[in-house]
């Protein structure tokens, strides 16, 4: 069997109030890294994990690191297909922003996501369709380990809807905090998601 804890990047500016973040450089902040610390305690007090495969943002390389340094791990190692999905033109831009640029297409992504295309970016099914070839990889790899996944919110979103059987247009019915934790087992074939979102281990780091 194969264990996957997913897990999202810790805070970042531009979640509050809330930006296009995608493939924009972004540091973990303080509270960030505060929550990184506890989530690398709640998994190292929970599990042994094998490996840990990060999106090549910095935020999720230095989220894993967090976690490969509480587990006595190698550093987490990048995978292209974990990275946030590419908003294209509106890159880093306001909600109100990127509102005033174009009001309809504002509008379809929040009520048909899997309808849209960022302008010069990706549609829902790209980041979908790399999620899974990451998720491919990592069952090919470690058929009886044990791994964590730093991702995105948005990635993670993906990934969840495919393990449950769910079509991308209820990508906002699923939510993913930062340094959430996501825990799903998979063998034969079969799927059991234990947890989705799980966000107690935060509280110290919100004190």
């Amino acid at each position: 069997m194969t264990k996957i804890l997913l897990t999202r990047h810790g805070h970042v500016e531009g979640i509050t109030p809330e930006r296009f973040r995608g493939r924009q450089p972004l540091a973990l902040t303080d509270q960030g890294r505060a929550e990184a610390a506890a989530l690398a305690r709640r998994i190292t007090g929970a599990w042994k994990p094998d490996r840990i495969y990060t999106s090549p943002m910095e935020r999720c390389v230095k989220t894993g690191e967090a976690i490969a340094c509480a587990c006595k791990l190698a550093a987490g190692e990048a995978c292209e297909e974990l990275n946030d999905i590419d908003y294209g033109a509106w890159q880093f831009k306001t909600f109100e922003d990127a509102k005033a640029d174009d009001a309809a297409l504002f509008a379809a992504w929040f009520e048909t996501p899997h309808l849209v295309r960022f302008p010069n970016g990706e549609a829902l099914q790209d980041l979908a369709a790399r999620a899974a070839d990451a998720l491919r990889y990592v069952l090919a790899q470690h058929a009886d380990d044990t791994v964590v996944l730093v991702g995105h919110d948005s990635v993670n979103r993906a990934l969840l809807l495919q393990l449950l059987d769910l079509p991308l247009s209820s990508y906002w019915r699923i939510a993913q905090s930062p340094c959430c934790l996501n825990e799903i087992d998979l063998e034969d074939g079969k799927v059991c998601i234990r947890r989705i979102n799980e966000t107690r281990h935060l509280e110290e780091a919100s004190m």
